[in-house]
């Protein structure tokens, strides 16, 4: 596995932009790359702060069609995956934490970095049946907030960046996604609310 992610950086810097979108695939669909976007968006970014938005945006898009294939699996039978490593009872409780959450059910594991198991989510999103343009812009969001954030911090303190994500990151984590959870609830209040105003 080690050779693996050394090739998957030294691919990703060699080809800028497109190998953080191909890595940041890879890692959400078929292989597991725990924080290898990470380090390339700090480095990237280190060496060229002016293409922040860019490699964010790369990196967010590679997850989003990487998440959209174990999604894919999930709708089409990924029930008999879980199946596999939980009891009914625990999948039960999945799925009525998509249908009560939502969006939000996604967003925050999304932002959260390793050991969060993320696909766990993305394949039970699927089985909930958590629509597809829905589930994408949770995705889109978790880890655009991620990648970004990352990102800026590169800008402020250099090379030091990762240290700083790897001593803070899952605090700073946490509470971007109680941010974004908090929003997002109140967005479904709101719209859950608005029926009943109308009436």
């Amino acid at each position: 596995m080690k050779q693996v992610i050394a090739w998957a950086q030294a691919f990703a810097l060699s080809i800028g932009g497109l190998g953080l979108f191909f890595v940041a695939f890879i890692d959400a669909s078929v292989l597991s790359l725990p924080e290898v976007n990470d380090i390339l968006i700090v480095y990237m970014v280190t060496k060229s702060p002016s293409f922040l938005l860019y490699y964010a945006a790369m990196a967010t898009a590679g997850s989003i069609a990487g998440s959209l294939v174990v999604y894919y699996v999930g709708r089409r039978g990924g029930e008999a995956l879980l199946r596999k490593q939980f009891s009914r009872e625990q999948i039960d409780r999945m799925q009525g934490r998509f249908k009560r959450y939502g969006m939000a059910a996604v967003v925050v594991p999304a932002m959260l970095p390793p050991p969060v198991p993320l696909k766990l989510f993305v394949l039970g999103a699927g089985v909930a049946g958590m629509p597809v343009g829905r589930f994408a812009w949770a995705v889109g969001i978790g880890r655009g907030v991620r990648y970004l954030a990352e990102g800026i911090l590169a800008v402020y303190y250099g090379a030091a960046a990762f240290d700083y994500i790897k001593r803070h990151g899952a605090g700073v984590a946490l509470w971007g996604a109680a941010l974004a959870a908090a929003v997002l609830l109140a967005y479904y209040w709101r719209r859950q609310r608005r029926p009943a105003a109308e009436v």
